[in-house]
């Protein structure tokens, strides 16, 4: 859903203000503001974008302007998909780790009796 034409895009005023202090290419800018808009300002600028338990470094471009700082910033991350074959390549994969480690075992137990 857009915002209104008269209301004009929604930037996040603090946002604006740390902008305007310092000059592109600084260190990076620190914000909670994910819902703000990219204006044509923030061009060449860092931000640290909160996204629920650390911060995103986005560097901000012109093909970004207009978008909202939390679209490059996602908050979830995806794992993997599950299923059977999966499961056997991971049964394979600690299959050989305990194997290793009784190899490892065994040539350390005949060592320490010479």
């Amino acid at each position: 859903m857009t915002r209104s034409l008269k209301k004009g895009p929604y930037v996040d005023e603090k946002l604006m203000k740390k902008v305007g202090a310092r000059k592109p290419g600084s260190d990076a800018i620190k914000t909670w503001a994910r819902a703000s808009q990219i204006a044509p300002e923030f061009v060449g600028f860092t931000f640290l974008v909160h996204t629920g338990n650390k911060f995103d470094e986005v560097l901000v471009t012109e093909d970004m302007v207009g978008h909202r700082l939390g679209e490059f910033a996602p908050t979830t991350r995806f794992v993997r998909h599950g299923g059977k074959m999966q499961k056997e390549i991971e049964q394979q994969k600690k299959a050989a780790e305990i194997a290793t480690a009784q190899a490892a075992k065994a040539t350390s137990a005949t060592a320490a009796k010479k």
